[in-house]
């Protein structure tokens, strides 16, 4: 197969650790031909979708690919194009989702389907399963947000669009900075954020669980905050170790994974903390590295043989 995989800015990505990079890895392991390309490089041609893509050979070690071809082809000739541009969810990424969507008409297979993409916000998919939600308020009014903080006592405040633990702040009633933090978050109450009553089980790790075409990974990568952190995010400097799913791990992720397989989201990350489903990742889960370091779980190598069987 030919795989396309639409990444941030290759020289920015990090590849000791890059769930895109082990992928194309794997993807070349198992004899497929790997193809990059960036947003930018996409346009709507005489009502056709083509890319300018460049063809890479996938070594080991820092320097993790040899550019080869590099030419103009229409989008729709790959076997698979796989969606991994990291947020913010902006214009020019909704944009890019349009023109995926045209492609799917002319036979294109887009791994996460671009309306999935448009329709399940990482932050308000939650709100599918109530069942898994703790007290949550989504808002761009200060009051209702005091409010809650009044009630609960102790939140995390974070914005909707965003990745990595950006922007994300715990807040108490006594915090002499909240009316700051809300101000710059809701841009005065202008864009609305999320709110969540804080959850102590972080100090437990914020799990990531990762669904491959409706199928959970059979371990997590429990993140943990760094000492004087909320967030356990590790790009905010939080440590990850992987761990069995639990049995409520496991109905959390069956009951999500079989609604978003059914959406086309054949890869999503969820972030679960304590017994509660706190996010729904779409656009360019991670974890694959870590996971398979610590596990011997091959999660790219199950990402690409899942793949194979979508495509065929």
């Amino acid at each position: 197969m030919e795989m396309l995989f639409i990444i941030d800015l290759p020289g920015s990505l990090k590849e000791y650790k890059d769930s895109s990079i082990a992928m194309m890895r794997a993807a070349h392991a198992r004899g497929h031909a790997v193809w990059i390309c960036q947003m930018h490089d996409l346009h709507l041609w005489e009502g056709r979708v083509v890319v300018l893509a460049t063809q890479v050979d996938i070594q080991s070690g820092p320097a993790w690919r040899i550019e080869s071809d590099s030419r103009t082809r229409l989008l729709a000739d790959f076997s698979a194009v796989l969606m991994r541009k990291d947020p913010p969810v902006d214009q020019d990424y909704l944009a890019t989702t349009h023109l995926l969507s045209l492609t799917e008409e002319h036979g294109a297979r887009i791994f996460n389907r671009p309306s999935a993409l448009r329709d399940y916000n990482e932050k308000l998919t939650i709100f599918h399963f109530p069942q898994f939600v703790a007290p949550t308020l989504v808002s761009a009014s200060k009051d209702l947000i005091n409010g809650f903080l009044d009630e609960h006592g102790d939140i995390i405040v974070k914005p909707l669009h965003a990745m990595g633990g950006e922007g994300v702040f715990r807040l108490r009633p006594e915090d002499p900075n909240r009316i700051a933090i809300l101000d710059t978050l809701t841009r005065h109450g202008e864009h609305a954020i999320m709110a969540q009553r804080y959850l102590p089980e972080i100090s437990a790790g914020d799990k990531r669980i990762i669904l491959i075409d409706g199928e959970p990974v059979p371990h997590a990568l429990a993140r943990t905050p760094a000492p004087g952190e909320t967030r356990g995010n590790l790009a905010a400097g939080g440590t990850g170790r992987t761990q069995p799913l639990t049995e409520r791990d496991e109905e959390i992720a069956r009951t999500v994974g079989r609604v978003v397989r059914e959406a086309g989201i054949f890869l999503a990350g969820l972030d679960v903390i304590g017994d509660y489903l706190t996010e729904v990742n779409v656009t360019s889960p991670t974890g694959f590295v870590e996971i398979a370091a610590q596990s011997g779980f091959d999660v790219a190598d199950s990402f690409i043989a899942a793949l194979e069987n979508s495509v065929a």
